[in-house]
């Protein structure tokens, strides 16, 4: 007879509710092995039962004070048998020091219940400072908060701190994977998923990040075999099934993502999110299941009108139909010869996005800013879009004055290969976003610190008086002329002053030059402009309007450089 034998007498007896002989040989089992803290719990459990809770807690202070310290969840037993005795005040001193110092949070939730129990009886809050085993969840549901909130820049700094203090959070670090991914810096956000899945390996937000990035960084093979592993999976936890969806959607695996998408709506928890319904229309798109989509964004159209992502696809897939491209055709000639193109992200495609910088820029600033899901697509193609992309990009985020875009333009700035102009152009948005601190920019090799609240010129003064041509120019133009044009007004000037100096002309008709400036550069841009309406504007006569145009024009060949390009300018 040893220790096993007495314990599994004790729950045969347990099995059949006789109390006191599993009392009896778990006491045994604590005689046959006094240094083995587990008798000593089983034997305080049964004194609990049978409502002996002076003894149980005894017991527990017996593996506390001689036996090992570190079972810390003796503090918790301890707490529920002061609470059984209406020992509040005890109760709570056992709770708090098994929250603030048990790490593995076995009973973090049965702990929250009494906590609310220990408030209520004790009519005040619990004097707890800390919870050992949710170190770092606060800031990480923050971080997460913050993600979903498009403010990225912050959401990385936080999450790089707690992987700091704790390494082996993965929810953190695969967080952390996707603010990099975000921010357009993919290299970084491969190494911190790596991270992930070297500690482990079976991890699936992990996986279906790496999946993503594979497909990002062009290592097709790798990410078709990681693809396949992950279309066998059925996750049972629904934020796994919706991770999972997602990710096989956006590797192209439609009929998965589908099938996923399916079970998430069928929980009622979730069949009032219109984002769901479209991630399910799409799939339901992509695999030739014409009506179903219809169907799934006529219900996305029900739950928010409001979006006008619905109506978008609704609309194009109508022009299909009047094609010759609806359901009645082909589906996979459907998908590849139609208009229409399809997103998971839940907002308008990006092209749409921009059609409304002509007639609402205003709008299109509140959707950057709102929606994390636009807002991210925005930040990635500052990173990765092409040339074209970048500057309405940085248009774009001219209206926005906050300190998420301020730091992309600025790390833009730093970007060896990225365009001299576009760098400018960046420039131009940080001095109307009130930044006047010089900037370190990148050139090539070369670092320079640029002072972006003055215009760019290589003049050794910049006077007041021609800074105030600029600014009238700018007060009629604002509206009118978008951010590229308004930069290169005044690179026009900056040109012509530095051509012409040291015998710059006395600035004494301010007019005269600011209309001369908004003439021209209408001009470069292909745009509608007569010296009458510029000289209205101003308030000068078109003659006065016509001098100045044409004495810019002597120094600069700004007709001349158009008519090369465009030989039908007058």
């Amino acid at each position: 007879m040893d220790a096993g034998f007495f314990f599994e007498r004790a729950v045969s007896s347990l099995d059949r509710y006789h109390y006191d002989k599993a009392l009896k040989y778990f006491r045994k089992a604590v005689e046959y092995e006094p240094n083995n803290p587990v008798n000593h719990c089983n034997m305080a459990g049964i004194l609990s039962e049978m409502g002996d809770y002076e003894a149980s807690n005894a017991a527990l202070s017996v593996v506390l004070e001689e036996i090992d310290p570190n079972m810390t969840e003796c503090y918790f037993y301890m707490a529920n048998n002061y609470a059984n005795m209406e020992m509040f005040e005890a109760a709570e001193e056992a709770l708090v020091t098994y929250l603030e110092k048990d790490a593995s949070g076995q009973f973090l939730t049965e702990a929250e219940e009494m906590m609310e129990l220990l408030q209520y009886e004790l009519e005040r809050p619990t004097k707890l400072k800390s919870i050992k085993a949710m170190e770092g969840v606060v800031e990480h549901d923050r971080a997460r908060e913050l993600l979903e909130e498009g403010k990225f820049a912050q959401a990385v700094k936080l999450l790089e701190e707690i992987v700091r203090k704790h390494p082996d959070f993965h929810a953190a670090h695969n967080n952390l994977a996707l603010g990099y991914y975000y921010l357009g810096r993919f290299q970084k956000a491969m190494d911190t998923i790596e991270e992930v899945l070297d500690k482990e390996p079976g991890n699936l937000h992990g996986l279906c990040n790496l999946a993503i990035f594979y497909q990002h960084a062009g290592e097709m093979g790798a990410m078709l075999e990681l693809g396949e592993r992950l279309r066998k999976i059925v996750p049972f936890h629904q934020e796994h099934v919706f991770k999972l969806a997602t990710t096989m959607g956006i590797l192209g695996q439609h009929e998965a993502a589908y099938t996923h998408f399916k079970r998430l709506l069928r929980d009622e928890t979730m069949e009032r999110d219109p984002s769901l319904y479209h991630y399910a229309a799409v799939a339901a798109y992509q695999i030739g299941r014409i009506d179903e989509a219809k169907r799934l964004w006529r219900q996305v159209h029900k739950l928010d009108p409001a979006s006008g992502v619905a109506d978008y696809y609704l609309k194009a897939m109508e022009f299909q139909d009047e094609a010759g491209q609806g359901p009645e055709s082909d589906p996979s000639e459907n998908r590849q010869s139609g208009p229409l193109t399809v997103s998971y992200h839940y907002h308008l495609p990006f092209e749409e996005q921009f059609k409304q910088w002509d007639t609402s820029p205003e709008s299109l600033a509140a959707e950057i800013t709102e929606n994390p899901l636009v807002r991210s697509s925005f930040f990635w193609a500052l990173r990765h879009g092409d040339y074209k992309t970048k500057l309405q990009v940085i248009q774009a985020f001219s209206l926005i004055a906050d300190r998420e875009v301020e730091e992309a333009l600025k790390a833009f700035l730093l970007e060896p290969e990225e365009d001299s102009y576009l760098k400018e152009i960046a420039l131009f948005v940080l001095r109307n976003l009130g930044v006047d601190n010089p900037l370190p920019v990148i050139s090539g090799e070369q670092t320079k610190l640029v002072d972006p609240s003055r215009v760019a010129s290589n003049l050794p003064v910049w006077k007041s008086e021609w800074q105030a041509v600029v600014d009238l120019a700018m007060g009629h133009m604002k509206r009118r002329f978008d951010l590229q044009q308004q930069h290169d007004l005044e690179t026009l000037w900056a040109e012509f002053l530095t051509l012409v100096y040291p015998e710059t002309p006395a600035i004494t008709h301010i007019e005269g030059w600011a209309a001369a400036l908004e003439y021209l550069t209408a001009k470069i841009h292909r745009r509608p402009v007569t010296y009458e309406a510029v000289a209205e504007r101003y308030g000068i006569s078109a003659s006065t309007a016509r001098r100045y145009t044409r004495r810019i024009d002597e120094v600069c060949g700004v007709k001349k450089k158009m008519e090369s390009i465009f030989p039908s300018v007058q």
